[in-house]
């Protein structure tokens, strides 16, 4: 597959197994990573790599958030009681979570303060690290998903991962091994997407 075969197939794959990339891919995936466009080389990003006994830390810590959050958000809302069984349902989906790849990097910003390069271009850089990774994964025959959602803004899960106050994560690159062969999706048409100047 040449370069752009890549950029013009490369699709997100959401049914992910073992095995996770070996730490030869590893390694390649976290080059691919750190040659991202960096405005002054600042490298304002920080990637946490989770597999194994990781990825039952990283379910602990989103079952703690999602608590704190429910009882907060019960809280704000006068006469409001927590419903057990939908509360029970929502902490056994999201400690299932980590568990859908086999292993997940974390993509979190690292400002560093610059006259010349705001925070917008910073974060936009960790986004283009986490997009590198997820094509290098591709490349080497891995699928690989790009997840948010609402923890990734969630200020328990930031302190958990020992992210610093002021700072976001960008995504949770999930990685794995293909469950099965996807169909290439077709290509999205660009007319109402583009202008020209001539």
């Amino acid at each position: 597959m040449n370069a752009i075969e890549l950029l013009l197939q490369r699709q997100s794959t959401p049914l992910l197994t073992e095995p996770a990339p070996s730490e030869a891919d590893l390694t390649t995936l976290l080059a691919a990573g750190m040659r991202v466009p960096d405005h002054g080389g600042l490298k304002p990003w920080h990637f946490h790599v989770i597999t194994g006994n990781g990825l039952q830390r990283l379910s602990e810590l989103y079952v703690e958030a999602t608590t704190i959050e429910m009882a907060i958000n019960a809280g704000l809302i006068e006469g409001t009681s927590i419903d057990e069984h939908a509360s029970n349902e929502k902490m056994a989906k999201v400690a299932k979570m980590p568990f859908r790849a086999p292993m997940i990097i974390v993509i979190s910003t690292h400002y560093v303060e610059h006259n010349k390069v705001p925070e917008q271009e910073q974060l936009i850089a960790a986004g283009c690290a986490a997009q590198a990774m997820q094509m290098a994964a591709f490349s080497l025959g891995y699928g690989a998903m790009w997840r948010t959602g609402n923890l990734a803004y969630n200020e328990t899960v930031k302190q958990g991962l020992d992210i610093t106050e002021g700072n976001e994560i960008a995504g949770f690159l999930y990685i794995g091994t293909p469950k099965k062969e996807l169909n290439v999706k077709p290509a999205k048409d660009n007319q109402d997407k583009v202008t020209y100047w001539q």
